[in-house]
């Protein structure tokens, strides 16, 4: 993450620190880990050590999103207009195809099975042609 990145983001993760006299982790670090997570899609369990503890990570991970860090983040980023409009985000959770392109009842069947008659040789032959073979 570059400075100029980590100086947008440490506002907003400052302000939902909790004032409970500990000693602060590395927010950047574990912000980095979280954006990896998010990046490559693994599993919390494949975080590389360099970003700390997996455990660790993930927990921070879930008290910002608890604490509404997240939608913070993106609604600062769209008043800011520091993203372009054109730039757009698809989550595969919200992406739903209609029911008959999943192959709905009958639909993919019946076009097999038309296929494989067209495909197939005639089981039988007809009288008009057995009688014209010697």
């Amino acid at each position: 993450m570059s400075d100029e990145e980590w100086a947008f983001h440490e506002p907003f993760i400052l302000a939902v620190r909790a004032p409970n006299g500990r000693k602060p982790t590395n927010h950047r670090l574990v912000l980095d880990g979280i954006f990896w997570i998010a990046r490559t899609g693994s599993p919390w369990r494949d975080l590389p050590e360099e970003f700390g503890k997996w455990s660790s990570v993930y927990r921070q991970f879930r008290r910002w999103t608890l604490a509404g860090l997240w939608e913070q983040i993106m609604d600062a980023l769209n008043e800011s207009r520091l993203v372009p409009d054109a730039l757009q985000m698809i989550d595969s959770t919200v992406v739903r195809a209609h029911h008959q392109a999943a192959g709905a009842k009958g639909g993919l069947r019946d076009r097999v099975l038309a296929v494989q008659g067209v495909a197939s040789r005639p089981r039988s032959t007809s009288a008009s042609t057995a009688s014209a073979c010697p």
